[in-house]
C-alpha cells in the first residue's frame, strides 16, 4: 500500500512553520481529507495551545489544542456553554440557514435542560441493554463478514463498517429494518457541506433532511400513541421531561442520535483495519494475542478520533491558563490534537495496542457532555475484531482511503482491502 500523500504533509508543515503563527488556522477541511492537518496542531500545541484565529471559514474562533486544556474546557459548562452549537459553523451555512427552525438536541444544551433530556434516553445505553443487545451485534457481524467477498478487493466502509452501525442504528430507534441504510445516508448528509458526500447543493440537503425529519414525525405519532418501548423515540414520546418538546427539538435529538450512533463506531472500524495495516507489528501482535481486544479498541479510538472538535461559547469573561476569552467567544476543544498531546501520552504518534492505560483519551470527551453511547461503540469494536480474528487470518488495505472533508467527522469515506483467505 503506497502512500501518496507524503509529499503534501511534507510541504503543509514547511508552510505552517513559515506562516506568522497569528494567522494560523487549522478549521481547513482541505486539509483534513488529505490528512495533512496535524503540523497545525504540532506547532499550536507547541507555541500557542491557546490561540485565537482572527478570520476564517467559521469566523473568529479560539484553538485549544493540549490535553488538560481541553479538560479544562470540556468539565466547566457553566463558563463554556454549549447552547451555541458544539460544532464550527462555517459562515456559508449559517447565511443558507437565516430565518429558518433551529433544531436543538440535548448535547447542545445546558443544564437543567441538558441533564432531564440525556436521562431520559440513556437507559438504551445501560449495561444491562448493553447485554441484552450484544449476541443481537455478534449474529449480525457474524452475517456481515461471513458475505465479504475472498480473494477480490471491496469497499470496508461500505460493506462492513456502514453496515455493522445501520443495523445497531435501526435497533436502537426501532427503524424499519430493511431501511437501515437511509440512517447512516441521513447521518453524512447532516454532517457533509454540499459538493462533499451524498448532497451537491443546499437545495438537496434541506429537502434529504426534511424526508428525514418527516419519517421521525411518523415515528413520533406511532409511539406516542401505543405503549412505551425500549427504543429511543418510544423513550423521547413517553418520557415525562421530553413528550411535550416542541417538534424542532425533537428533530434536533434525533440528529443527535443518528451522528452520534453513526459516526464514532463506523470510523473507527474503519481506521482499525488501516491502523492495524500501517503498523503491522501490532496487528502481529494481536494475532497472537486476541485477549488484546479491548485494548485495541480503546487505542484506535484515540488515534483516530472519530471526532475532531466540540466547540463551546464563552459565558463570562475568563482566564484560560494566560489567556483572556472574552464572553461570546467561540472556543474550539480540538480532541484531534489533544490526543496527540505528548504532554500527557507518551509516544502519541505511534499506535501502541498495548499501551498502558489505553482509556486515556479524549475522543468521548468530559463533563456533563460525555458521550453517552461511549460503552456501545466500545462493545461494537470489540465484538467485530472478536469475529473478524476467528474468519480471516488478515485484511490487507490495498489503496489509502479516501478521508471525509470536514474538520468535524474524522472518518473515512472509502477504505479499498482485500481479504485473501479464510481461516
Amino acid at each position: 500500500m503506497s502512500d501518496g500523500s507524503i509529499d503534501l504533509r511534507r510541504d503543509v508543515r514547511a508552510r505552517v512553520w513559515a506562516e506568522p503563527l497569528e494567522t494560523l488556522d487549522p478549521a481547513q477541511p482541505d486539509l483534513f481529507a488529505q490528512d495533512a492537518m496535524w503540523p497545525y496542531f504540532e506547532r499550536l500545541r507547541q507555541e500557542a495551545p491557546i490561540h485565537f484565529t482572527p478570520e476564517s471559514a467559521y469566523g473568529p474562533y479560539w484553538s485549544v489544542t493540549r490535553y488538560q486544556d481541553i479538560m479544562a474546557v470540556d468539565t466547566n459548562h457553566e463558563v463554556f456553554s454549549s447552547a451555541d452549537g458544539i460544532v464550527l459553523q462555517s459562515l456559508e451555512s449559517k447565511a443558507q440557514t437565516v430565518g429558518r427552525p433551529t433544531r436543538p438536541s440535548f448535547i447542545a444544551m445546558d443544564p437543567p435542560k441538558h441533564d432531564v433530556q440525556r436521562k431520559t434516553v440513556s437507559p438504551v445505553v445501560a449495561p444491562a441493554n448493553l447485554q441484552r443487545m450484544a449476541p443481537i451485534i455478534r449474529e449480525r457481524a457474524g452475517q456481515i463478514l461471513d458475505g465479504l467477498p475472498i480473494g477480490e478487493p471491496f469497499d470496508w466502509v461500505d460493506l462492513v463498517s456502514k453496515e455493522l452501525t445501520a443495523m445497531t442504528l435501526a435497533t436502537l430507534f426501532d427503524y424499519p429494518f430493511e431501511k437501515r441504510r437511509q440512517l447512516t445516508h441521513w447521518s453524512d448528509v447532516f454532517t457533509n457541506a454540499p459538493g462533499h458526500g451524498p448532497v451537491t447543493s443546499w437545495e438537496q440537503k434541506r429537502a434529504e433532511s426534511e424526508e428525514c425529519f418527516a419519517a421521525f414525525t411518523e415515528l413520533w405519532n406511532e409511539r406516542v400513541n401505543a405503549p412505551p418501548a425500549f427504543d429511543l423515540v418510544s423513550m423521547l414520546a413517553h418520557g415525562e421531561a421530553t413528550r411535550g418538546m416542541d417538534i424542532h427539538e425533537y428533530h434536533g435529538n434525533v440528529v443527535l442520535l443518528i451522528i452520534g450512533g453513526n459516526d464514532t463506531t463506523r470510523n473507527t472500524i474503519s481506521g482499525s483495519v488501516y491502523a492495524l495495516n500501517k503498523h503491522p507489528a501490532q496487528y502481529d501482535k494481536l494475532r497472537a494475542n486476541p485477549g488484546l481486544i479491548p485494548s485495541m479498541v480503546s487505542e484506535t479510538i484515540r488515534w483516530q478520533t472519530p471526532l475532531a472538535h466540540m466547540a463551546r461559547t464563552a459565558t463570562r469573561d475568563f482566564d484560560l491558563n494566560g489567556r483572556l476569552i472574552r464572553e461570546g467567544d467561540r472556543v474550539v476543544m480540538w480532541y484531534v490534537s489533544g490526543n496527540r498531546d505528548d504532554g500527557q501520552i507518551e509516544d502519541p504518534e505511534n499506535y501502541v495496542i498495548d499501551r498502558p492505560r489505553p482509556r486515556n483519551h479524549l475522543s468521548f470527551g468530559f463533563g456533563i457532555h460525555r458521550c453517552v453511547g461511549n460503552r456501545l461503540a466500545e462493545l461494537q469494536l470489540t465484538i467485530i475484531w472478536e469475529e473478524i480474528l476467528r474468519r480471516f487470518p488478515i485484511i490487507e488495505v490495498v489503496e489509502e482511503p479516501t478521508r471525509t472533508h470536514s474538520v468535524f467527522v474524522k472518518g473515512y469515506e472509502t477504505l479499498p482491502v482485500i481479504i485473501p483467505k479464510r481461516n
